[in-house]
């Protein structure tokens, strides 16, 4: 398997917790010494085993904000 190197940045929010104590997340990450960019994706409990997830640049997350203002829930 893979080894990644990760600094969360910041955390900036979680939006669900599971019964194993997993949550996901939306976080600011750099990866691998990269430039920050925004992540969801589910984490372990202590930060340190990160699951599948997706990265967003901050020009990403504004059309995905402009996108989900227009969903009705």
């Amino acid at each position: 398997m893979p080894v990644f190197d990760f600094q969360i940045v910041r955390e900036i929010g979680v939006l669900s917790d599971n019964p194993k104590g997993w949550r996901k997340e939306l976080n600011l990450v750099s990866w691998n010494g990269r430039e920050p960019k925004y992540d969801i994706r589910e984490w372990s409990p202590d930060h340190e085993i990160p699951g599948k997830g997706t990265t967003l640049s901050a020009a990403e997350l504004a059309q995905l904000k402009k996108l989900l203002e227009t969903v009705e829930t």
